[in-house]
């Protein structure tokens, strides 16, 4: 294979982990222009609902279909317990406050899952073809290729609905101003609760494609890590922004894996982001204020 045949390669396989990335950004985005509140959680909660899918499809032999449908059930219904509970609360406190709960949800969840499942790396019920999609002589794997087609189609679904649908305007409406949102009859509770849902089910359909590309283990939400430099990237004011943002550091990560050392893959997105944030500290496609949708 040509270098040039090689760099293309690294290059396609990098944009299609992107789009995974760009499908766990929306969710934190969107909660965060919702109620203001950073959600560092979103990796375990992605990762929770990949066991929820195994407990469904192996554990209970349910099937796939089935499985996938009690994975998102538990996944909104975990995610509505810790926005009732541990959110909700805290709603008006200073965001560093809030920042530290969603940190400790996120420890409680790798506990409990490295209590009920263990630590061991487990294979979950293959969704994806591995046959491999050929580009002329470029080999794209088949797992990456089909999960990065179903994470954009979800990203750019998403986006869409919440561009034009009722729901999606009353959204934006209550980030603008949740008092003026009231005035309008606007219950601005159920529109962060709404926010919500949307993140447990972008994570857990992020989820369950991570753990098919790779395996299934506790760890799986350290990927979140990665998907933060996305966030800051395209700008916490822009919700297309994640996409863009996405395959700008999957295609990042790969090349650097490709010409340099492991060791600088995981450093080079955030060095970009520094570089960036320079120049336009609200991000590629951040506005001069951080408006809530």
């Amino acid at each position: 294979m040509s270098p040039m045949q090689l760099f293309i390669e690294y290059s396609i396989v990098g944009i299609a982990a992107g789009g995974i990335y760009a499908l766990i950004a929306l969710g934190i985005i969107v909660i965060f222009k919702a109620s203001h509140t950073f959600n560092f959680a979103m990796g375990e909660m992605m990762m929770l609902s990949a066991y929820f899918f195994y407990a469904a499809t192996v554990t209970f032999t349910l099937g796939p279909v089935v499985g996938m449908i009690v994975a998102m059930a538990g996944s909104i219904l975990v995610a509505l317990v810790i926005e009732r509970v541990a959110i909700r609360p805290m709603l008006g406190r200073p965001f560093i406050a809030i920042v530290m709960v969603t940190f400790g949800i996120g420890s409680i969840i790798r506990g409990v899952v490295g209590m009920v499942w263990g630590p061991n790396e487990m294979n979950i019920p293959a969704i994806l073809s591995r046959s491999p999609v050929m580009l002329g002589d470029i080999f794209v794997p088949g797992k990456t290729a089909r999960a990065f087609a179903i994470a954009v189609v979800i990203v750019v679904g998403l986006i869409a609905y919440l561009r034009f649908s009722r729901a999606g305007v009353a959204l934006r409406a209550a980030a603008e101003s949740a008092v003026t949102a009231y005035s309008m009859g606007i219950n601005v509770r159920n529109v962060v609760a709404f926010s919500w849902i949307i993140a447990a089910i972008t994570g857990c359909i992020s989820g369950v494609l991570m753990a098919n590309v790779n395996t299934l283990t506790p760890h799986l939400g350290m990927i979140a890590l990665n998907v933060l430099s996305v966030v800051i990237l395209g700008g916490m004011a822009s919700i297309g922004g994640v996409l863009v943002a996405g395959f700008i550091i999957g295609w990042l990560e790969a090349i650097t894996g490709l010409f340099l050392p492991s060791e600088f893959r995981e450093i080079t997105p955030y060095v970009l982001v520094l570089i960036i944030l320079l120049v336009k500290p609200t991000g590629l496609f951040g506005g001069k204020e951080v408006e809530r949708i």
